[in-house]
């Protein structure tokens, strides 16, 4: 049974599609079979890995809203491994219409049930809200991922997250953990940036990922080539950043050794 992983923050330009991307190419290179789901209405992800959503036909909204079985609307990425559920305009409408539809909270985990069994692990691209897409990927996941960027404002909020997550394993998923929260756009020059990784750690504990991710053009560079990183660039330091985060995230999971 693959693992569900719902990278999330409601604060947008966090690295958070960017760190879902990358340690999604990652687990793949190292022989896991991994879906992404894009269930942000921009579409970064899908993007960031070489598909345009104009020329995307079929979403993660036909297979929320339309029934579609998820099979005819995932694509193959040129990554070995790496699969996609992408995302188009179309997906900007579906919290309102989500509204109406019945179990609404638990529409995505209807979708990916099949899944589990195709995949070692789905890595759920969040939208930066709250709002019900949100609410769909936290109630389908296993755990949560954060990736929180080291500056002052990202840590406002944080605890408005965390209580979402806490009313989610109350009241929709019970299996609800945390994974980790992951330090993104490190910039050790600045002070300022020392201080806030050293309060997410104080408040996280070793929740806390080891491996800290800087800031790099390269990494800032790759979407726009629709790559993930280790096919941009594998020897910057953003690539071996991620590559070693993926290592740690392996770690800590006894059932997926390979």
């Amino acid at each position: 049974m693959g693992k569900i992983v719902a990278f999330s923050n409601q604060k947008g330009g966090v690295g958070k599609t960017t760190t879902c991307v990358n340690m999604a190419a990652y687990l793949a290179a190292k022989g896991y079979k991994v879906l992404i789901v894009d269930l942000d209405p921009q579409g970064n992800a899908t993007t960031g890995l070489g598909f345009a959503k104009s020329e995307v036909k079929s979403s993660v909204y036909n297979t929320m809203i339309d029934d579609m079985p998820l099979a005819q609307a995932v694509l193959t990425t040129e990554t070995e491994n790496l699969d996609i559920l992408p995302s188009n305009i179309d997906l900007a409408g579906a919290e309102v219409e989500l509204v109406y539809v019945k179990d609404r909270e638990h529409v995505l985990k209807r979708v990916l049930e099949g899944a589990k069994n195709s995949y070692d692990f789905i890595a759920i691209d969040c939208p930066p809200s709250l709002g019900l897409l949100t609410i769909n990927a936290l109630a389908a996941a296993d755990t949560a991922m954060i990736p929180i960027q080291s500056e002052y404002y990202a840590m406002e909020g944080l605890s408005q997250l965390m209580n979402t997550i806490r009313l989610v394993k109350k009241h929709l998923n019970p299996s609800l953990e945390l994974e980790g929260v992951v330090l993104t756009m490190k910039d050790n020059r600045a002070i300022i940036s020392r201080q806030i990784s050293d309060e997410i750690r104080k408040y996280f504990g070793k929740r806390v990922y080891d491996t800290v991710i800087p800031r790099n053009i390269r990494l800032a560079e790759a979407p726009s080539h629709g790559k993930p990183i280790m096919e941009h660039d594998n020897k910057c330091t953003g690539a071996k950043a991620y590559l070693a985060l993926t290592e740690e995230f392996l770690s800590k999971q006894p059932k997926h050794k390979k």
